[in-house]
Parts: structure tokens; C-alpha cells; sequence
């Protein structure tokens, strides 16, 4: 039967944001030992008065405690209370001097001055109108976000969704949340459709309301964008939304039809959601404007310009370079695209050498920050992120370069463009003057995009633009066992593994994903840094086909960041830990930031307010209610990773990655690794991924765009380019 028990919180033992799970010392009334409490108390904090029912247990290892099941919490009310809820880290510049100032000045009144009358702080030496303002905005907040949390924690969300909340709307949180739950999932990020579809629910909303069915539809749209798809058959979409939302087929039938136009669009039996629809039509015109504009660089004799930078560079193309060069030099809009190997630097680096002659105008981009820096050292020519390049506009959202506001560039040329998605594309190409001429680079045989689309795919089967293949490996190239075993990959054959010690590639068998892990964790922390003098954690990634399992990334991230960088001092967030020095992921584009989908950076500081995080060359701050768009990255996801490089990447092959195991997959994780590639694991795996090319099937509706839109466009100038048949 449960009991009562009250006191004051003396301590914080253990606090889990995600779930609320707390471990604390309570000091009871006339008893000299402290009490320890479990159970879910969200937010709870040093110096506060808690009135708590609950059970006795005793724990195995950490003896008597008290684990509470239900409880209240009310400001502390004597004295020492006070003082310890001052000091307990609640308000940053507050610690443990001024909350005795504070205390000894006012005594039991402390809290009823800071809420009723907080000008008479400035009673006390030192503290400052700064301070003071924290103080009370601190106050104030806390006592808001605790009926939030008490609201949304009965109605099954988590206190670090409910700091999110709060954020959001403040002290309209709650009214928010009444009003319509489903709102928030769009407005509010981390909040997802099943987080507030829970709320909803236990709010009274029914299974079959419009405006669950409406978020509810979107939501399992927007989750097969999430897979790649820009658009669904509709055949295919309603029983899985039907089975998602737990309604019949008929009632998910009619409301697509009734988001159709707002939300939605249909045709020839696929649906869009609205913006994917607008991107991709959007992508056809800009791209057939820049196919029909008028060059702004002259027409030179292409083959002449070859000769000439085959002496300028010292250098002897072979005749598909040659093609490339002559088509790049000709072509309003070109592809090159081959693995590694194939000569893709040194046909960039004629390619500019040549135009330079012709303009100065010249911009050279890719779509992260590593595939940036490269190009950079590649070329000796500063090379941006798209994102820099289209400039980040933070009053609106947006980006600062568009149709009215143009790139001023008479040659574009975009690296590892097999990374572009749907929706960097469509802003992209806005942003293109109709006068420049544009060569993407990339190599098709990679993973697609993390975001949806298969653009790189979609632009060449178009058949509107003209497209180098290249696929001879030069001399240089053929010495490395990473380059030739990643095209025997490529080709469908099983990649040579007997490799001498001194080899850049190398297979070590390991039968079970325990024994998996285990040689991971001995070649990353010692083997890799004694043989080849890699820093453990800044020149080694381990690259996972799968985010779950004893050789997934969650698990092996785990157990490298326990040694590689532990820590006495962690925080906790999201059902995170993170320790100061550890190798963090951004997980999504923050414009506000400027850090991007993938992006990896060095934690450098941690305090109770903040964590900050060095991607490159710069600082960033993060609350630590945003944690949760960072996981560790000792070990990521291949998808993660393409467009990255590494000195050395690990990679743990097995046959429980089953349904992973691709041909593409196997590729672009061989082809991150710069100097040295580990494969962990079965011979067996490699073959069934070696074999498996199925390439995983994303719908879009780009290629038809382009196709459907060439046949009536009109260009405004009178001047028209033949399209490439």
C-alpha cells in the first residue's frame, strides 16, 4: 500500500530528460539521515518542498529508497530550502555565494521578493541588474514550464518534449496543445504525429476526427519522403495510412481526396504532398530556362582548348576525358559522372584551367562542408556549400538567392551532385542566371540523397542533358586495392581480401556480431593508431549499414565513446549522453546555425545551460532542449556519411544486416575510406551485398517532369539551344 512522505529536496542525484526518471536526496522533517527517491519527477530541483506517495524497496546495489508513484511539488518554504533551490543550477550566475547573499538578506520572504517585489535585489551587493533580470525570467519560466510539464507529463509526453513546447509558445503551451494537438507536430520540431496523436487521444479526440485523419495522412506522406519518395501510388498509400492511423480504408479514401488542392496533389495515379509537387516542376522549368539562355562564355574550339591544357597541366588524357572536357566546354548543362579513379579531379581542374581564360566568373559548390573542402584542395579554388552559396536568409527562412536575386556566375560547377535531393535542387537551380553554363559531378553508382529524390538519376534518364560516363581507372589509381576492389564491387564481383598488412584494404573475419564488435573496438582504439599513426576518434569512422544491433551504430557508438572518451561528468538529453571531447552528428539542416544534415563535429563545452559543439572553423551553441538534433558519431550510418571522407573507415559486415546488404551500399562505405579500409565480419555478407542489386525503389515524378514540360516550353528568348537526344 502506498505511503506518504514529504521534505525537501536536498540533492540531485540522476535526472533523465527524455522519460523524466529521477534519483534525489530528500530531507525529511526531524530526521538526521537523507532519503533517497525514484520514480518520474520531471524537473524537479534542489531546495523544493515534494509531498510524495509511494512504496519502500530496497535496490541490490543501492539499498533502501523510496520509489514515488504519485506526488506534488511546492516552492521550499524554510530557509535552507530556499537556498539549495537558489543554488541548484536553476539560474545561470547564481550559485552558491549569492544564494546565501540572497537568503540572508530576505530569509523566509526569498522567493515572495523575487515573484511579487524583484527590484529589491538590488539590496544586495554585487548582483547586478543582469542578474536580477535572469533571476526573475528564470523564476517566472519555471514555474510556467512546470504546468506544462505537469499537463503534457499526464497526457504521456516526455519533459524534454515539453521544454520544447514551452519554448514554443510559452505560457500559451497548454491552451496550444487543447486546441489541436496535431498542430504542434508541424509546428513544434521533434514533435512527430505519434507523440501527438497520444495527446490527442487522451485529450478526447477521436480515432476518425478530420483533423487527426488530415495530420495522420500527411504524416505517413511525409515518412515515405523520409525513404526517398517524392511521391506515392495512391493504391499503395491508402492501406498503409489506414493501417498507421487504425481506420478503415473507405475513411482514408475520402479524406485524401478532400486534402487534395490544399494539401495535397494527384495525378495519373500518384500523390504528392504539395511542396515535393512544386519542387519538381519547379526543378523542370529552372532547368529547361538554363538549357534554352544565352551563354555568356564565348564558344572557343574545344578540341584545341584540350591540347592546350594537356600541356598546361602536363597531362595526357584518355579519349573519354577528352569527350568530357570537349562536351563540358560545349554543353549549356552537363553530367560527368564515374567512380573513383576515373579522373573526375583532373577533367574539373582542365575544365577551369580553360574557362578561366574566358571569365573570372567562375563558382564552384558541393552539398557539405567536407565535400566543399575538398573541391577546395582539389582545384586551389575556394569552393562553397550550396547553402553558403545560396545564403542563408535568417528573417525569413529561406534563402537570400533566387530568381530575383541570381547567382552572379557564368560557370557553376557542382561536386558529388549524387547527394543533391529534390529540395536543395529546386533552390539551386532558382538561383542559376539563364546566361550560366553547369557541370555537375558525381558519381551515380553512390547511395542516393538522404533527403527524397534520385535528382542525379532523374536528370540523366531525362535524356535532356548531356552526360559523360567515365569508367576507365588510370595508372595512378590501380595501385590502391580500395579503388580497384570498389569497382569490382561496382561490377558485381567479390572484391580481392587476401591483402598483405600494408595494404590499404583489409578483411577481417569475425562469425558472430559480438566477435564483430570486439575486433571494432580493438582496431579503432589500438591496432589502427599503432600501425598507421591515426588518431583514434579524428581519423577513423566506423561505418554502419544499420543504426540497431550489437554492430549498429547506437550500440557501437556506445561502447567507442565509453573508450575512447569517457567521462565522470556526462549530460543527458533525448536519451542521449554526451561527454565533453566526444565526435557529435548534426541530424538535420539548422539554418539558424549554419550546420547541416551530417555534418561532424568535436563537443568542446558543457555547462547547465548549453553544450558547444566545433564543426571545422566554427562554435556553435546548442540549449540543451535541442540535443536531440545531435547523436554520436564514432560510428554512423553509411547513408550518413556519403560525401564525407575519411583517413580510415571500420566497417562491420554481417548477415543479420540483411536487409541492407546492397550492392551501392557496399560501395559508397568502400569508397569513403581516403588511406586505409577495414571490412568486419562474414565473406558471406560481402557476397550477398556484392550480388544484391536491387537497387531500393524510390518514386518521384522528376524525369516525367522534365520530359512532359520539354515538349511545350517556350523559351523567352528567342535564342534555343537542340536538346541532347
Amino acid at each position: 500500500m502506498d505511503e506518504p512522505l514529504s521534505g525537501y529536496v536536498d540533492a540531485i542525484v540522476f535526472a533523465q530528460p527524455q522519460n523524466g526518471f529521477t534519483v534525489a536526496r530528500l530531507k525529511e522533517p526531524k530526521k538526521k539521515d537523507l532519503t533517497v527517491i525514484v520514480g518520474y519527477l520531471p524537473g524537479l530541483q534542489a531546495g523544493e518542498n515534494v509531498v510524495c506517495q509511494g512504496i519502500w524497496k530496497n535496490h541490490p546495489s543501492h539499498g533502501r529508497q523510496f520509489e514515488v508513484t504519485e506526488y506534488t511539488v511546492e516552492s521550499p518554504s524554510d530557509i535552507i530550502g530556499i537556498q539549495k533551490y537558489l543554488e541548484s543550477g536553476l539560474v545561470k550566475g547564481i550559485g552558491p555565494v549569492y544564494a546565501k547573499k540572497i537568503v540572508d538578506r530576505f530569509g523566509a520572504d526569498t522567493l515572495e521578493v523575487i515573484d511579487k517585489t524583484p527590484h529589491r535585489l538590488n539590496e544586495i551587493e554585487g548582483l547586478g541588474k543582469r542578474k536580477i533580470r535572469l533571476l526573475k525570467e528564470c523564476w517566472d519560466e519555471q514555474r510556467s514550464i512546470r504546468e506544462v510539464m505537469v499537463f503534457l507529463r499526464s497526457h504521456g509526453a516526455s519533459p524534454g518534449y515539453a521544454q520544447k513546447i514551452f519554448k514554443q509558445y510559452g505560457n500559451e503551451s497548454i491552451a496550444k496543445v487543447k486546441a489541436n494537438p496535431y498542430q504542434i507536430a508541424k509546428e513544434v520540431t521533434g514533435i512527430g504525429f505519434k507523440l501527438a496523436d497520444g495527446i490527442a487521444l487522451k485529450l478526447g479526440f477521436a480515432l476518425h476526427s478530420p483533423e487527426r485523419l488530415a495530420a495522420g495522412i500527411e504524416f505517413v506522406l511525409w515518412e515515405q519522403a523520409s525513404d526517398g519518395h517524392t511521391c506515392f501510388p495512391i493504391g499503395e498509400f491508402l492501406p498503409i495510412a489506414a493501417g498507421v492511423l487504425e481506420v478503415e480504408l473507405p475513411l482514408v479514401e475520402k479524406a485524401v481526396q478532400s486534402l487534395i488542392n490544399t494539401q495535397l496533389v494527384e495525378q495519373d495515379g500518384m500523390i504528392w504532398l504539395k511542396p515535393y509537387f512544386a519542387f519538381e516542376q519547379g526543378i523542370a522549368k529552372d532547368l529547361l530556362r538554363i538549357l534554352n539562355g544565352q551563354q555568356a562564355i564565348r564558344s572557343i574550339d574545344a578540341a584545341k582548348a584540350v591540347d592546350w591544357v594537356q600541356g598546361q597541366l602536363s597531362i595526357q588524357f584518355a579519349d573519354g576525358q577528352k569527350d568530357a572536357v570537349i562536351q563540358a566546354l560545349t554543353d549549356k548543362v552537363h553530367i560527368i559522372t564515374g567512380g573513383p579513379g576515373t579522373g573526375k579531379s583532373t577533367i574539373t581542374n582542365a575544365i577551369l584551367a580553360i574557362t578561366q581564360k574566358l571569365t573570372e566568373k567562375i563558382l564552384l559548390a558541393a552539398p557539405t562542408g567536407r565535400a566543399a573542402k575538398r573541391m577546395t584542395q582539389i582545384t586551389h579554388k575556394l569552393a562553397f556549400t550550396i547553402h553558403a552559396l545560396l545564403e542563408m536568409d535568417f528573417t525569413s527562412g529561406g534563402f537570400k538567392r533566387g530568381k530575383d536575386n541570381p547567382l552572379d556566375c557564368d560557370l557553376l560547377i557542382i561536386d558529388e551532385a549524387s547527394m543533391i535531393d529534390t529540395q536543395l535542387l529546386f533552390h539551386l537551380l532558382k538561383a542559376i542566371p539563364s546566361r550560366a553554363r553547369v557541370l555537375f559531378v558525381g558519381d551515380i553508382d553512390q547511395l542516393p540523397s538522404v533527403g527524397a529524390g534520385t535528382v542525379l538519376r532523374d536528370l540523366i534518364t531525362s535524356k535532356k542533358i548531356g552526360v559523360t560516363c567515365l569508367t576507365e581507372i588510370f595508372r595512378q589509381a590501380k595501385g590502391s586495392k580500395i579503388i580497384t576492389n570498389a569497382h569490382r564491387i561496382n561490377h558485381g564481383e567479390f572484391p580481392e581480401i587476401h591483402t598483405h598488412e600494408r595494404s590499404d584494404f583489409h578483411f577481417i573475419p569475425a562469425e558472430t556480431p559480438e566477435a564483430i564488435q570486439q575486433v571494432i573496438l580493438q582496431l579503432v582504439s589500438s591496432e589502427i593508431p599503432k600501425l598507421w599513426k591515426y588518431h583514434p576518434i579524428d581519423d577513423v569512422q566506423v561505418l554502419c549499414p544499420m543504426k540497431r544491433g550489437v554492430i549498429g551504430a547506437e550500440m557501437l557508438n556506445d561502447a567507442l565513446q565509453n573508450l575512447l572518451n569517457p567521462s565522470d561528468k556526462p549530460v543527458f538529453r533525448m536519451g542521449r549522453r554526451f561527454h565533453v571531447h566526444d565526435k557529435v552528428m548534426q541530424l538535420k539542416n539548422n539554418y539558424d546555425k549554419n550546420v547541416y544534415n551530417g555534418d561532424i563535429g568535436r563537443v568542446i563545452d558543457i555547462d547547465e545551460e548549453m553544450m558547444i559543439v566545433r564543426f571545422d572553423d566554427k562554435e556553435v551553441e546548442y540549449d540543451l532542449a535541442d540535443l536531440d538534433e545531435l547523436i554520436l558519431a564514432y560510428a554512423t550510418s553509411i547513408h550518413k556519411y556519403q560525401g564525407s571522407e575519411c583517413p580510415c573507415v571500420v566497417i562491420p559486415i554481417h548477415t543479420t544486416h540483411f536487409k541492407m546488404l546492397h550492392r551501392n551500399l557496399l560501395y559508397t562505405a568502400v569508397t569513403r575510406g581516403k588511406k586505409q579500409v577495414y571490412l568486419v565480419g562474414s565473406s558471406k555478407a560481402i557476397a550477398i551485398a556484392v550480388n544484391n542489386n536491387q537497387v531500393q525503389k524510390r518514386y518521384t515524378g522528376l524525369e516525367k517532369a522534365i520530359v512532359e514540360m520539354a515538349k511545350t516550353y517556350h523559351p523567352e528568348s528567342h535564342h534555343q539551344l537542340k536538346f541532347i537526344q
